[in-house]
């Protein structure tokens, strides 16, 4: 069954918005590189959700990537989990040029949608769609850091955005 509160719309584009940005991330200075290069393998780490009314809960994430054909394209595995929430999100995404595409599913809420963006330098933006939200995602990477922030576009949404760093395990 498909939800419709604005809190889930929102964490579902946020998660697969996370999974596309963690998907692209590439250093300064290595764009010669494709980016997917860097990602093969697990990574960990934690954040805070922000709510509407101002308060903040704590969000842990695991994830998991396989590096295909020629490091063009990316199968993703992401889980994450709240006091709240919990998804398992699985996406794809391509690697052309400097922008990236993808599509992702998350399995507990029966959803599914488009991600596309562009990498420049070592910073990222992306939009993660469905067909009733919109959530825009930048992301930061040096070394085996990357900081994520997340911002719903749905002014109605129980979430008004995220903030998540991880590592690389």
């Amino acid at each position: 069954m498909l939800e419709t509160r604005p809190a889930n719309r929102f964490l579902r584009g946020a998660i697969a918005g996370l999974s596309f940005w963690l998907a692209v991330a590439v250093p300064a200075g290595a764009q010669h590189v494709v980016p997917f290069a860097r990602l093969a393998g697990q990574w960990a780490g934690s954040g805070t959700i922000n709510l509407a009314d101002d308060t903040h809960e704590p969000i842990k994430c695991k994830a998991a990537y396989d590096v295909l054909e020629e490091q063009k394209k990316l199968q993703i595995n992401l889980r994450c989990a709240s006091e709240s929430y919990s998804f398992d999100l699985l996406a794809s995404a391509t690697y052309a040029a400097g922008k990236v595409t993808g599509v992702w599913s998350e399995s507990t809420r029966n959803v599914a949608g488009t991600l596309s963006g562009r990498a420049e330098d070592n910073r990222f933006q992306v939009v993660a769609k469905a067909e009733s939200f919109n959530a825009s995602l930048t992301l930061i990477t040096h070394g085996d850091r990357q900081t994520v922030a997340i911002k719903s576009q749905d002014a109605q949404a129980d979430i008004k955005g995220a903030s998540i760093i991880l590592r690389r395990n």
